[in-house]
């Protein structure tokens, strides 16, 4: 059994319009949101086998709250650069490639293309995702190149505003 978390960056700045999207970073909200939503999933006593994350500041900056909660060194986040605007697609082909030495991992990415992905996954639907929200799976296989045909079962939603 594989289990994936799916997490949109927390809330981030437009206010700079010379910076581009790739560089924007957090609000203030977004900083806290992520430092709660990264306590709330320690909380749950899940173990995250590693941490991938878009290149993008905003997603890495969410990354590195999780990490930190886990007590990992930032350094150990994994940054795919096909995770800033993915399609489904690139979210099947970035989870194919992960070491089966994971069994639970955490994928940081950006909307749309994320709530497209986590709405491809169970029954389960949501609108959109939230900003800093997580969507988590199991998925019945034992090689995470099966994991796009195999059954997932939906785990939990949870995002900022639920608190």
């Amino acid at each position: 059994m594989k289990s994936v978390i799916i997490i949109r960056h927390a809330k981030s700045s437009w206010d700079l319009h010379t910076l581009s999207d790739f560089d924007r970073s957090l609000t203030e909200k977004g900083n806290k949101d992520a430092l709660t939503m990264a306590k709330k999933l320690t909380d749950k006593n899940i173990v995250i086998d590693a941490f991938i994350s878009s290149p993008a500041k905003r997603a890495i900056t969410t990354a590195t709250y999780f990490a930190k909660a886990y007590k990992v060194d930032e350094e150990k986040i994994i940054q795919v650069k096909e995770l800033y605007n993915a399609s489904v697609e690139i979210f099947y082909n970035v989870i194919a490639d992960v070491s089966n030495e994971f069994n639970n991992i955490a994928l940081f990415s950006h909307n749309p293309g994320i709530t497209y992905f986590v709405n491809e996954l169970t029954e389960t639907q949501i609108d959109e995702m939230p900003a800093c929200g997580m969507f988590a799976v199991k998925a019945a296989c034992e090689s995470w190149k099966d994991f796009s045909s195999a059954k997932k079962i939906f785990s939990f939603f949870d995002y900022p505003k639920n608190y």
